[in-house]
């Protein structure tokens, strides 16, 4: 596990999870995954239950093993474009401020989801466009493996011990970690384990990232490990 100091005068740099992290789109992957079950005549609530904990080829290997799993993601993928068309979408408070904060370059998007629907969010929501987006599509192996983003790092031509990981997910932030860089959770009341801090909010976290990425000592001082819980969500 890395520590969360770094070289002075060295660029840092923040990659940031996007669904739960800085858009609030759990209600929408609830609506989308009923909407799925409904076309295969499945209990909506039984396969909600799976689908926000798993990856989406578990989700069907459990809840509709008599499918094709090829159909039914396709169906699932019909519906999440549809619902980044025509959802509603909101930003999470201080997901604009921290992105406009840091300098251009020092940032980028580290999603399971895929690139185009989160341009489309990100224009929905008024967040500031990404340059750099590693998505599903980018990567062969996703989170919780270190793959995606020791990608980010790379393509941004940053060392990962210079890299700050914001996740609010179990399996994102085992894969910041397996990355070897610092890693801090939001938006949950308790911290998922082995974050480096844990905030309540992302706008509690702003400041601080904000910090991280100047390089100042509010950024970067000892880590603090507020107790756990189990994951509950993907």
């Amino acid at each position: 596990m890395t520590s969360e100091s770094t070289q002075p005068g060295r660029t840092r740099y923040v990659l940031f999870d996007v669904d739960g992290t800085l858009i609030d789109a759990l209600d929408n992957q609830r609506q989308v995954w009923r909407a799925w079950a409904a076309h295969y005549g499945l209990d909506p609530d039984e396969v909600c239950s799976v689908a926000l904990r798993t990856r989406p080829t578990e989700t069907f290997a459990q809840v509709a093993a008599g499918h094709d799993p090829h159909a039914c993601l396709g169906k699932l993928h019909e519906l999440e474009d549809e619902d980044v068309r025509s959802g509603r979408y909101a930003a999470f408070d201080g997901a604009a401020e921290v992105l406009r904060g840091l300098p251009p370059g020092s940032w980028a998007l580290v999603t399971s989801n895929y690139a185009h629907r989160v341009r489309g969010r990100f224009l929905r929501t008024g967040l500031p466009a990404p340059g750099l987006i590693v998505d599903a599509a980018a990567v062969e192996e996703g989170k919780p493996s270190a793959v995606p983003y020791l990608r980010a790092a790379a393509l941004l031509g940053a060392d990962p011990g210079d890299c700050l990981v914001i996740e609010d997910a179990p399996s994102g932030v085992r894969s910041g970690l397996r990355a070897g860089m610092t890693v801090w959770g939001v938006n949950a009341a308790a911290a998922v384990e082995g974050v480096h801090r844990h905030f309540g909010s992302l706008r509690e976290a702003v400041p601080h990232i904000l910090a991280f990425a100047s390089g100042s000592a509010a950024g970067a001082g000892p880590a603090t490990r507020p107790r756990t819980r189990p994951p509950n969500r993907r």
